[in-house]
């Protein structure tokens, strides 16, 4: 018997229409959820076959491929990808960066270069807003802390850098996407994972009843973050979007080269 393919998947509510249908057929994939730059380390040493990885650590082999047609993006305000600010944009000085994901961190240093003109600190620290934004300026956040976070409270201001890589270049972004190495998987199990991507959109309002566990605003949150700021698929655009940000994170420097989109 052929063992179940090894999956390294984001524990966020947004993968979850991604391995939704998968969670459901353990006979064929293998699935431990961590954050993004766990997923990353996990495919890259090897301990899985395929990783919902940011996209900027596709850079990190040449022999990567995406899957094609699967991945999760935004195109305009995402909710859970965000700059959280106690000061106006020109008088940000220092940033405190959650790292769970390389690709969120990319794109504020890109925003900040490209569209914001300023050229603050980078600091890195835990996931924890209101210690964040106590010694910085300004906080990163991503994921379920980043939806959730009560930044009025604190004072703050929420800036989406979604909607703010969209206001910028026209273009959808693309945060995650299923990578592994060029020989991890077949055509069958490229179209089993396409598959998955469809019956996860088509269930959106269970996965949101599930978020929820019960609490009718909670689900209402999800279910709306669901359908209105996440987008599912690589098409056209989206592709366009991720290239061009791969691009700058090489112009930038931090990236060493640039290259181009493979898919299997």
């Amino acid at each position: 018997m052929t063992r179940p393919l090894r999956l390294g998947a984001v524990g966020y509510l947004n993968a979850r229409p991604l391995t939704w249908a998968l969670d459901r057929a353990p006979e064929r994939w293998q699935i431990r959820y961590d954050v993004p730059s766990v997923c990353s380390a996990l495919l890259h040493t090897g301990d899985v076959d395929l990783g919902l990885i940011p996209l900027f650590d596709y850079l990190e082999a040449p022999d990567y491929r995406l899957v094609p047609g699967v991945g999760i993006g935004s195109c305009g305000p995402v909710a859970s990808v965000a700059l959280f600010t106690r000061a106006p944009l020109d008088g940000i000085r220092r940033i405190a960066l959650d790292t769970s994901s390389r690709t969120s961190v990319a794109l504020v240093k890109v925003l900040c270069h490209h569209r914001f003109h300023i050229t603050p600190e980078f600091v890195s620290h835990g996931p924890d807003l209101e210690a964040m934004t106590q010694g910085s300026d300004a906080a990163l956040m991503i994921g379920d802390p980043a939806l959730e976070a009560d930044h009025e409270s604190l004072g703050l201001l929420k800036i989406d850098l979604g909607s703010e890589w969209t206001l910028m270049t026209g273009l959808p972004f693309v945060y995650a996407a299923w990578t592994g190495r060029a020989t991890a998987i077949g055509q069958s199990d490229v179209r089993l994972l396409q598959a998955a991507q469809e019956e996860g959109v088509r269930s959106t309002a269970a996965i949101a009843a599930e978020y929820g566990r019960g609490d009718a605003a909670a689900t209402a949150r999800a279910a709306a973050y669901l359908s209105d700021n996440v987008r599912y698929g690589i098409g056209p655009d989206e592709a366009k979007g991720l290239q061009m940000f791969l691009d700058y994170t090489a112009d930038i420097g931090l990236a060493p080269r640039k290259r181009s989109l493979e898919f299997f």
